[in-house]
Parts: structure tokens; C-alpha cells; sequence
């Protein structure tokens, strides 16, 4: 695999990847010619990527392919004036288009933004006069087509708009004009030519207040998944792994291009439109996916199902992120299967920097131990260092030196970036405790972390009772106003198909709780809903849950 030309690739233990594991970041690395084009030089034939989606339609891309179909695509942009520097949306939902255009911005040097299709005109605005975007290349879709163009009209800056697998007038046609293009493109070596620490990648992040954060990376960005792909997800030359995500999300970068292809691995993209877990696992049968990772809204709807029905003997690992995941979910999938999920944790603006790697024993609801090269720590309000059991902010120590896949800081945005990151501590905004064997433990976001009758509350304890009665497919916890205790728990549920809300239920789920947790972290108010808040990514979204009830 390509990755060895960076870090060494095997290790004994856990201690000794810790010591041992250095990534080493050449000064004008590119993944574009580094990584694609390298392995598309010593084997071309070598599948990067299958793509698939509900209609039956199925394509096959070697390296070879995806390099040459980049080239065309950066002598695209070349021909629109996209040169190193400037900033370009891609709104590609999963078409096998975002890969070319990916790559293809990468080589040229440009910003490549990764978005969401959900944008609305409002939404696309702000982030072009943000980001100082020159292009938008948009998917074959009449809502985004109908958003973009209502954008456009106040978007003086905004140069082309391009539609994918479409025509619209007065945009400019993607494939016509792409298959024109020359499928040779050479790496720069003049002013053009891309150093490592060149603006590379920006995603735009909600908070708590305020608009969107633009997290920028920088080129070297990509050898920091080799973490993610190789050791957490434990992908090599024979993988092929399947991460549940849009490409507007940073979850892909994560799982659908990066450390995949750095490792050699083939990537599986399922192209759908909406989720139907009963397609997911047919796909997962039928093209032998060795690896998967998503988040744990899906493996939650996965357990609900016959896992008899399909063949999932080539499957070998599965993993998760972007929420904790529940023990109990951990258990029903292991008892399906016989396969341990795989924790790992870390945001838009980081790599894996805390997970369960391959030599370590599984801690049903922990997220692991921290990364090499990651100085993970967490600390109380005086920026000391917490005992064992001790919660904290979690946060990152870069005074020694920044780690390989973190991120650059929020672009144009140096107050933010001081606020989150100063004095040399990277402050997650999340709150975790490490036990006694070094694992760490996540308790919430600082912003979701209750404060009821003096006791601090973290959602995810709760939440993870409620799920283990049976009735309960879903659940969100959060906290209401209360004169008295500060704030009462509060359980927003969704329901299994067998059950219905009552009274009873109510009552019965409370006294669940109380048995499996302490008493005082029972939830004094229930409400029965059809679904719950949730990000393109699949998060739930308590702080919409609270936003609502602060109205009533």
C-alpha cells in the first residue's frame, strides 16, 4: 500500500504503535499526484471504486480511470479560470462525479468545499460570500437547481454555476464540456505547483451560535487518515469498505476517499436517495463488503432486522462514529454477527484521534484510546490534567508540536480560532472521563450536559438505558427549564413498530431507567414522537429538541 511511503504500517501492540507510528509529510505532497496518480503508475487496473445505486446501475473505476477522468476534469476547471487558491462548492450527494472533481481540484491546487444538498438559497449565499466561491458544481436535482439558481441572482462574485447529469439553461453542461477536455494534466512546478501547508479542503460546521464555521485543512490532511483507514478501520490492499455518508459531510473525507485509497483499499459508494436499511444490507451482501462503517443511527435501524436473510460472511470489521454507540446496540449487532463494532471519535476539524484499534480489547460504550501523535487530554476548568473518573473537557495539547490531520484553524475567522484553540490546548467542546485502563469515555457535548438538582447529567448514560427496554427504537435526551432543580430530564422517544404510547408505557420506561441507571437520572418527562431531529450525517439534534421546548 502507498501509505508505507509515509508511516510503517505494522505493529505488535498498542504501546508500540503509540511509540512507533511517525507520519512523514513531504513538503509538496498531493494526493491528487501522490497518491492517485502513483498507483494508477504501478497498477492501473487496480479498482479504486464501485459505484452502485436503486435504479441497478453499476460502474467499476480502476486508478488509471480516476486519473485520467480527474485530468479532464482539472483541465475543466483550468478552462472555467480555477487555478490554485480559489475556491469551489461541489453539491454532488454520492455521484461518482465527486470524486473526479475532488481529485481533480486537488491537483489544480483550488479549495475544494464539499456541501450538502439539503442548502437552501439562504444557506448557499452566506457560504459563497463566505468562502469567496468562484464555481458551484451542483447534482441533478430540481430543489438544488431551483436553490442555487435563486442564489445566484444576488451572487455578483459567483462566475459559473456547472449541472452534473443534467442541462439547465444558462448553466454550464458537466459532461459535454468535460468529455472535450484533454485527460492529461501535469503537475505544476511553477507558483501553481501545491505545498503541504496550501489550503486544501474547507468544510462549513454548525456551532452553537452564530452561522456556520468554516474548518479549513491543509494538504497534508490526507496522511492524517492513514490512521483512520489502516488502523482503525483496518483496511489493506484486499478491503472493500463502505462508509454510510454524503459527500457534503466530513464524514467522507473520513471514510470514502482519503485513507481508503492510501491504504489501496476499493471504496463502495451507494448512490441512493433515501436511506432504506433493507437496500443497505442487500448491497453489503451481494458485493462482499469487507469493511463498513456508519453512524449509529443505522447499525440502531440494522439490529431491527433478520440478518439471516443475507450473506455477510466477507464482511470482517464494522466500525462507527459520530455519535457514541449505545452498549446495547453493540451487543445485538455482535450477537448477528459476530463481528465487535469498532469506536472511533473525532470531528470536522480533526482525523481519528481517539478509537479502538485492532490490539486492543473492545469496551462496550467507550470510544477507545487516543491516536499516535495525538496528545489527547482532559481537564478541568483550570486546564489541569483530571484523575481517573474525573470528567473534563476533552481537549488536544499542541504546544509540542500540531498533529498531522488537524485542522489549519476556522477560515477568516481568527476570533473563533482563538477561542477554541489557545495556549496550546485545542478544546474539543466535548465532555469525556478516562478510566483506569486509559480508555476514554464520552458523556456529551459541553452544551448538552444537563445540570439537574446539583448533578451533572450527560445524555448518552440516559439515552443508553431507554435503549435497552424494548419499546424504544430511538431516543433523544435533553433538559427543560425547572424552577426548583435547575433543569428536569426530559426523553424524547420514538417507538418500536410493536409499541404504543400510553401512560403505562410512560411509567414503565421510567422505572426502567431508574433500575438500570441512578434513580435521579430518570427522565420526569416523555414525549412519544414519529422521528427525531437529526443532521444529513445522522446526529440527533437536541439543540433543536431544546430550541423547540423553550417556545412552548
Amino acid at each position: 500500500m502507498i501509505a508505507e511511503k509515509f508511516v510503517k504500517t505494522n505493529y505488535k501492540s498498542y504501546e508500540d504503535f503509540m511509540q512507533n507510528c511517525k507520519i512523514s509529510v513531504p513538503d509538496n505532497f498531493n494526493f491528487g499526484f501522490d497518491v492517485v496518480d502513483e498507483i494508477a503508475k504501478s497498477e492501473p487496473d487496480k479498482k479504486a471504486m464501485i459505484w452502485c445505486n436503486p435504479e441497478g446501475e453499476e460502474k467499476t473505476f480502476t486508478f488509471e480511470d480516476i486519473k485520467k477522468e480527474s485530468n479532464k476534469v482539472a483541465n475543466f476547471f483550468k478552462s472555467l479560470g480555477i487555478s490554485k487558491g480559489d475556491s469551489v462548492i461541489v453539491m454532488l450527494k454520492r455521484h461518482y462525479e465527486y470524486w473526479h472533481c475532488a481529485v481533480a481540484l486537488h491537483k489544480i491546487g483550488a479549495l475544494l468545499i464539499p456541501v450538502t444538498h439539503l442548502l437552501t438559497a439562504k444557506d448557499i449565499k452566506y457560504r459563497v460570500k463566505a468562502a469567496g466561491v468562484k464555481v458551484i458544481v451542483a447534482a441533478s436535482d430540481s430543489r438544488i437547481i431551483d436553490m442555487v439558481t435563486e442564489a445566484q441572482k444576488d451572487l455578483p462574485e459567483l462566475e459559473h454555476v456547472v449541472s452534473v447529469r443534467c442541462k439547465v439553461d444558462g448553466w454550464i453542461e458537466y459532461s459535454k464540456e468535460v468529455e472535450k477536455c484533454s485527460d492529461v494534466f501535469c503537475r505544476p512546478t511553477d507558483a501553481e505547483a501545491t505545498s503541504s501547508k496550501d489550503k486544501f479542503l474547507l468544510y462549513f460546521t454548525s456551532g452553537t451560535t452564530g452561522m456556520p464555521k468554516m474548518v479549513c485543512h491543509d494538504f497534508s490532511y490526507p496522511l492524517g487518515h492513514i490512521i483512520t483507514a489502516r488502523f482503525w478501520q483496518n483496511l489493506d490492499e484486499s478491503s472493500l469498505h463502505l462508509t454510510v455518508a454524503d459527500t457534503g459531510w466530513g464524514k467522507a473525507s473520513w471514510g470514502k476517499i482519503y485513507g481508503q485509497w492510501l491504504c489501496g483499499a476499493c471504496i463502495f459508494v451507494y448512490d441512493y436517495e433515501r436511506f432504506d436499511y433493507h437496500d443497505l444490507l442487500s448491497k453489503i451482501a451481494h458485493y462482499k463488503v469487507s469493511s463498513f462503517c456508519a453512524p449509529p443511527t443505522v447499525y440502531r435501524y440494522m439490529i431491527k432486522e433478520d440478518f439471516s436473510k443475507y450473506d455477510f460472511s466477507n464482511l470482517r470489521y464494522a466500525e462507527t462514529a459520530g455519535e457514541p454507540l449505545n452498549p446495547e446496540v453493540f451487543v445485538k449487532f455482535k450477537q448477528m454477527t459476530g463481528l465487535e463494532i469498532k469506536e472511533g471519535f473525532g470531528q470536522t476539524e480533526t482525523v481519528a484521534l481517539i478509537a479502538t484499534f485492532p490490539w486492543m480489547k473492545v469496551k462496550p460504550g467507550s470510544l477507545g484510546k487516543p491516536s499516535p501523535g495525538w496528545d489527547i487530554d482532559i481537564i478541568d476548568s483550570q486546564n489541569n490534567s483530571c484523575q481517573a473518573g474525573q470528567e473534563g473537557r476533552l481537549v488536544v495539547r499542541t504546544k509540542k508540536s500540531r498533529p498531522i490531520g488537524l485542522f489549519c484553524g476556522y477560515y477568516k475567522d481568527d476570533i473563533m480560532t482563538e477561542k477554541t484553540w489557545q495556549d496550546g490546548i485545542y478544546d474539543t467542546g466535548d465532555v469525556a472521563y478516562k478510566d483506569e485502563d486509559g480508555y476514554i469515555w464520552f458523556v456529551g457535548r459541553s452544551d448538552d450536559v444537563i445540570k439537574s438538582s446539583g448533578y451533572r447529567i450527560g445524555p448518552f448514560e440516559v439515552e443508553s438505558a431507554l435503549l435497552e427496554h424494548p419499546s424504544v427504537l430511538e431516543c433523544a435526551i435533553t433538559g427543560v427549564p425547572d424552577d426548583i432543580r435547575g433543569a428536569v430530564i426530559k426523553a424524547t422517544v420514538v417507538l418500536t413498530k410493536e409499541y404504543s404510547p400510553s401512560p403505562e408505557l410512560v411509567l414503565e420506561l421510567q422505572n426502567h431507567v431508574k433500575k438500570v441507571t441512578a434513580p435521579y437520572k430518570y427522565p420526569r418527562i416523555i414525549d412519544f414522537v414519529r422521528e427525531l431531529p437529526k443532521t444529513i450525517s445522522g446526529k440527533i439534534k437536541r439543540k433543536e429538541i431544546r430550541e423547540a421546548d423553550a417556545v412552548k
